[in-house]
């Protein structure tokens, strides 16, 4: 009996070393993992570190790559005038929409993950001396789909703007409208086109920078109704993506098609800007208007 409780335990001894070493494996993979990142654009494989101090830009290609809320906000304003508006919003599952899991749990495990409620973080800020009212889109949170409380917010944005006379510029991300919200999310494209309007209407500046991606009920309002728009290097932007359009038309489709650089030249967007420049872009251009 000892002899077999013996080989037992050498043999759970060499199956523990295995799995030490299996796991040792994975995490060094892991790390490995996080230290390089592929550029979607130019397929080259990048230090992680030097994308991140180049503001995130492919050095290769100068493709940009999203970034968080909080880097937009660090990157466009001065620092420490930041303040965010109606945090306290978050969407209500009226619908009881269920997919692979129900609505309601998305919303609460995309809370717990980006300390926000929802898609859009609206505030007052700084850029130079010139006070700005922005809407900020999250695609972490829901691929930045336009639901009731992001229309919500971004339409109470703009009759801020109205109200108090100060320009609004609105960073758009998104993947369009969203579908777990139905009817609800499309009236939201109504919603805050009429709000642009009536800001237009008083002649206060509204400016969109778009940026990669802009796609669907997002593109059809707000992105597209600015006053001026911006849009960053190599930002994919459109209604429907180019795979949905290709499959549709049975055509294969331009070089480009849907990317910034597209679209400017056939006269959809105003200017392309390096999101190194951004800010000193949008305070020239503020200070130009507001003289």
């Amino acid at each position: 009996m000892g002899f077999f409780r013996k080989k037992e335990e050498k043999e759970v001894k060499v199956h523990k070393e295995i799995d030490i070493k299996r796991e040792i494996k994975k995490a060094e993979a892991e790390k490995e993992e996080t230290l390089w990142l592929k550029c979607t654009s130019c397929m080259e494989l990048l230090y992680r570190k030097e994308v991140e101090r180049n503001f995130s830009i492919c050095p290769k290609c100068s493709y940009h790559f999203p970034i968080s809320v909080e880097k937009r906000i660090e990157f466009t304003f001065e620092p420490e005038t930041f303040k965010e508006f109606y945090s306290e919003l978050a969407p209500y599952d009226f619908l009881k929409f269920k997919d692979t899991k129900p609505y309601s749990a998305r919303l609460q495990e995309l809370k717990e993950k980006t300390g926000r409620n929802d898609a859009v973080v609206c505030g007052s800020g700084r850029i130079g001396e010139i006070e700005v009212l922005s809407a900020i889109f999250d695609f972490s949170f829901m691929g930045g789909s336009l639901g009731s409380v992001v229309g919500e917010k971004i339409t109470r944005l703009l009759e801020e703007g109205k109200r108090r006379k100060i320009p609004v510029i609105v960073f758009c991300s998104s993947g369009g409208a969203r579908m777990q919200e139905g009817i609800m999310s499309l009236m939201q494209m109504a919603k805050v086109t009429g709000a642009i309007n009536r800001l237009k209407e008083d002649g206060v500046p509204y400016i969109t920078v778009l940026t990669d991606p802009t796609l669907g009920g997002v593109t059809a309002s707000i992105a597209m109704l600015g006053d001026i728009i911006i849009a960053e290097p190599k930002a994919m932007i459109g209604f429907a993506g180019p795979r949905v359009i290709r499959e549709t038309i049975k055509e294969e489709l331009p070089p480009f098609f849907q990317r910034a650089e597209y679209l400017l030249e056939h006269g959809m967007i105003d200017m392309i800007v390096d999101r190194r420049e951004m800010k000193q872009t949008l305070h020239k251009m503020l200070s130009t208007i507001l003289s």
